[in-house]
This record gives C-alpha cells, structure tokens and sequence, in this order.
C-alpha cells in the first residue's frame, strides 16, 4: 500500500495496525516513495538460553586472578 504524507498523518494508527499485520506501508511525496513503515520483530528475552550448551568450568571472579592475568587486564604489554 503507498499513500500521501498527508493520508498517512491523517491515517497513521491504521498504518501502523497494517504494518502490523505484515502488510507493507509506503509513504510517498507525490509519486516519489521517501519512506516505509515496518514492525519490529518482538522477540522474546529468555533466561538460561545457553543453559547446557557451554561446557567447562568458568572463572571464578571472587578468586584473585594470577599475575599475567592481571598484567593483560591492567594493560601491561
């Protein structure tokens, strides 16, 4: 669908429902397309997404660190 940046300032909440619905939205300048409207992906955030998958003992940030360890994090060369 392309409508005109007035429709589209007049129509801009069923534009985006559109968009929404996958329907692609193309505001025009005349006859000239200047822009889209697309909906962002909602993905969902999950905890524990790498749970099992990483193998091995990770470090143990409350152990001091050895002193070449440190020197690279301080920025020694």
């Amino acid at each position: 669908m392309q409508v005109t940046v007035h429709a589209a300032k007049t129509h801009l909440s069923k534009l985006i429902e559109a968009a929404h619905a996958g329907e692609e939205v193309v505001i025009a300048k005349g006859k000239l397309p200047v822009a889209k409207i697309v909906p962002i992906p909602q993905g969902r955030f999950a905890i524990g997404l790498l749970k099992g998958k990483l193998t091995g003992p990770g470090p143990d940030f409350f152990e001091p660190m050895d002193e070449s360890d440190l020197a690279l994090w301080e920025g020694a060369p």
